[in-house]
């Protein structure tokens, strides 16, 4: 006959609970059925900003997802406003996050809900830092309008955004910037035009289609005033095209938004806005067209000058350029086909050699922790969701983000688990394509997050430090992840850490939120890198 009370068991190291059933009185059950830890707020919080919550995921809709982290920002922005903008800026202001409009929406709801005076000052100073384009200017608008719309104060906050700049700097900004998402440049609202000086009066007059003095406007403006006056000249075409590169080369600066769409399609316009050195999250979306024009082509000078600019780590320091934006641009170049239209093209080799290049630069340098490191990689079934909303799977991302860690440290091996765990052939000059291709084709079944540690302590391997990529919803094993972790320590002797890479922004997490030889760290945050090397070596 069994003994039944042979299952209790407190000794550390040998407890042993289902994943399905709670193991520690601070767990709760996550979306998937199974028992895990609850994140505290701050780490919710910047689990927002660096994930968001677009596409939910794979067992929540967006709408759910959304409410859920809506409901965490908007407390803080009620009761802890400056920590929040705060931390908004910090991810902001060093591009930390793929998409910056998490860090506008809780630096709006700060400002308009914050309840102090204070606070909700402290708000305002961010927001400069986090809302620096005419793209995030029309977004925060949005945003100021769900909460308590343009008071006295939110006025001189968007008002400061057009008198601080610099009149060209600004007027960059206007033709760039004209409209998105149903706004213009929120002059009105923001009673701009009071009291500036006589630069911006002259510009705020030209932009709202007042008589201005042309010659006294700044050169951007000049620009692209030209540009539509040999759009309305009524030329034969190659005049017009030949007078369009002219005028790019006369205006460097001048951005390709600024052109009307008949000189956007010529491939000579495109060449001399690739001399003029195009800001480089431009020069990444617009790879396609360059090469279906006949631009970027083997041997060109032009293919020269774009991948020497993809691979300049400063220049993708000083643009902002996050890692998943380079991993989405490689994914779609790679491809040769447009997701949305008809558009083809035939990528050229160089191009996506330099894009897997501009992934890892995008990340700057990380020192290597030196630590034996066991990289797991959740493959199971929820992890065949879109990441994020963008056209990865989940399970794509942390694929790429490994081949990070195994060019870092000295000392690693690799594995896919789900409901059984193996080795991954995978290498750190692989090519990125290959890398998600191959991951994305093992992508089903249950997960079991407690695998890695069982296996590394079954099969004796010395083990530092476990990486585990997911997103937290595992269910199916005979012992939780932290049981199987302090297991592991007794077994080797080894005070091994665990670094919980988290792939959605879930309030859940696998990581024993009080030891501190854990970490949970948000996955498309860009300094997850130089984060788990930090743990790894204990300066964390």
């Amino acid at each position: 006959m069994t003994d039944a009370l042979r299952q209790v068991v407190t000794r550390p190291g040998h407890a042993a609970t289902r994943q399905s059933e709670q193991a520690d009185p601070r767990q709760v059950r996550n979306s998937a059925g199974g028992w895990t830890f609850a994140i505290p707020g701050e780490a919710r919080v910047r689990r927002f900003l660096t994930l968001g919550t677009q596409g939910g995921t794979y067992y929540v809709s967006e709408r759910a997802l959304t409410k859920a982290n809506a409901d965490v920002i908007l407390d803080w922005a009620r009761n802890r406003p400056a920590e929040l903008a705060a931390i908004a800026e910090e991810i902001s202001a060093a591009g930390r996050a793929p998409r910056n409009q998490p860090a506008i929406f809780a630096v709006m709801a700060a400002m308009s809900l914050g309840e102090t005076t204070e606070g909700r000052q402290a708000a305002a100073r961010a927001f400069p830092a986090v809302v620096r384009t005419g793209t995030h200017l029309f977004t925060a608008a949005g945003y100021l309008e769900q909460f308590r719309g343009w008071g006295r104060g939110a006025r001189r906050v968007f008002a400061r955004w057009y008198t601080d700049r610099d009149p060209e700097a600004l007027a960059y900004q206007l033709v760039k910037y004209r409209q998105r998402e149903g706004w213009t440049h929120v002059l009105r609202s923001a009673h701009s035009t009071k009291g500036c000086d006589a630069g911006h009066a002259r510009l705020f007059d030209w932009l709202a289609g007042r008589d201005a003095d042309a010659s006294l406007l700044p050169r951007m403006i000049a620009g692209y005033e030209s540009a539509w006056d040999i759009e309305r000249s009524g030329a034969r075409a190659a005049d017009k095209a030949r007078h369009y590169v002219q005028l790019v080369r006369d205006f460097p600066g001048l951005p390709w938004e600024a052109l009307p769409d008949e000189a956007r399609g010529q491939a000579d316009v495109w060449r001399a806005l690739t001399e003029n050195g195009m800001p480089v999250t431009a020069l990444l979306r617009q790879l396609p067209t360059l090469t279906r024009l006949g631009v970027l082509a083997p041997m060109s000078a032009h293919l020269g000058m774009v991948t020497a600019r993809l691979t300049d780590e400063e220049v993708l320091r000083k643009g902002r350029v996050h890692p998943v934006a380079v991993l989405i641009a490689a994914k779609t170049y790679a491809s040769g086909r447009s997701e949305r239209g008809s558009s083809a093209w035939t990528p050229v080799p160089q191009v996506t050699a330099a894009l897997g290049d501009a992934f890892y630069a995008a990340f700057g340098a990380v020192e290597p922790s030196g630590k034996r490191t066991m990289i797991a990689l959740d493959v199971s079934g929820s992890m065949s969701c879109s990441a994020a909303g963008y056209n990865l799977m989940a399970s794509e991302v942390t694929a790429a983000m490994s081949l990070v860690v195994m060019r870092t440290e000295p000392s690693w091996g690799v594995y896919a688990f789900n409901k059984g765990i193996s080795p991954l052939q995978l290498h750190p000059r692989m090519a990125l394509e290959d890398v998600t291709r191959r991951v994305a084709g093992l992508t089903y079944g249950g997960t079991d997050c407690a695998l890695p540690m069982l296996w590394a302590a079954q099969a004796n391997v010395e083990v530092d430090t476990f990486i585990c990529y997911t997103d937290n919803e595992t269910w199916y094993g005979q012992i939780h992840p932290h049981e199987a972790l302090e297991a592991y320590r007794q077994k080797m002797g080894i005070d091994a850490r665990m670094q919980v890479v988290a792939i959605t922004p879930t309030e859940f997490s696998i990581a024993d939120p009080d030891d501190r030889g854990t970490l949970d760290v948000s996955g498309f945050d860009s300094a997850v890198p130089r984060l788990l090397a930090d743990h790894s070596r204990g300066d964390l």
